[in-house]
């Protein structure tokens, strides 16, 4: 409660560190932020002639394009995958600010979270525009990709209280982070569909949708291309809130435990 406190009441700092951090991602280089857009979209290019064109995946019998499915699936995982590293990293790049008595380091995460948040709205418009250009405009379950988004950034949030907390203490703790970022974007699964895969073991289906990621990603595909509810899945939505809820438990007992000891190993 306290540390939802301390967020509410720097509300204001935490947009204006936001904005800044995101300038500043780039600050130096000719285009700027642009890069921040232009990366992933040449990721999103590179998977699309190597899976689409060159291996020709199919991606089940959705009647879309494989573009539209592949982009409505990797547009949470960019976030993801750009916000985690970097609140886990928050507390050395702001060092600085972390060894002031009265700043309030609880909002450095949030600051990062939404500072990666401005580039996932920017592709949310972009893949609204990629369906419509297909002639395949969303269904009316698009409006629910504001909960998902919200479901998103709760879970990026819990975690990252509990990486950042640990990262000053093991600095190794931040590579181990990519590792598990790069084992994760397959195990979601995000490039490949399990419906393709004939006879696919129930023990393995169960294990894919342990992995909380898995019911983002399901979601905006849903929200974008089947039209389908979030409520329509209790059983999921139930575990996905009870996995965060746990984490948010933990995270913030072990980010109240080692906050005294930030200053002495930074």
């Amino acid at each position: 409660m306290n540390v939802l406190k301390e967020l509410y009441q720097s509300r204001k700092l935490i947009w204006k560190l936001s904005k800044n951090d995101f300038r500043n991602k780039f600050a130096g280089s000719y285009f700027g932020i642009i890069w921040a857009f232009i990366q992933p979209m040449v990721t999103v290019a590179v998977y699309f002639v190597v899976f689409q064109l060159g291996l020709r995946v199919n991606p089940s019998a959705t009647g879309y394009p494989y573009i539209c499915w592949l982009v409505s699936g990797i547009i949470p995982w960019f976030f993801f995958s750009d916000a985690l590293p970097s609140a886990s990293n928050c507390l050395l790049e702001y060092s600085y600010l972390v060894k002031k008595v009265v700043f309030k380091i609880s909002i450095l995460p949030i600051v990062k979270i939404i500072s990666s948040l401005f580039v996932h709205l920017f592709f949310i418009v972009f893949t609204v525009v990629i369906f419509a250009a297909m002639g395949k405009l969303p269904p009316i379950q698009i409006i629910q990709i504001v909960y998902y988004m919200f479901a998103v950034i709760c879970l990026v949030t819990a975690l990252s209280y509990l990486t950042c907390a640990i990262t000053p203490f093991f600095r190794d703790f931040g590579q181990i982070i990519n590792v598990c970022l790069s084992v994760g974007m397959w195990a979601t699964p995000i490039l490949w569909d399990k419906t393709t895969i004939p006879n696919i073991p129930q023990w393995l289906d169960r294990i894919l949708k342990l992995n909380p990621l898995y019911y983002i990603v399901q979601g905006y595909r849903e929200s974008f291309m089947n039209g389908i509810w979030f409520f329509e899945h209790p059983w999921m939505t139930l575990y996905f809130w009870a996995f965060v809820l746990i984490l948010v438990l933990v995270s913030s007992k072990v980010f109240r435990r080692l906050r005294v000891h930030f200053s002495d190993v930074l």
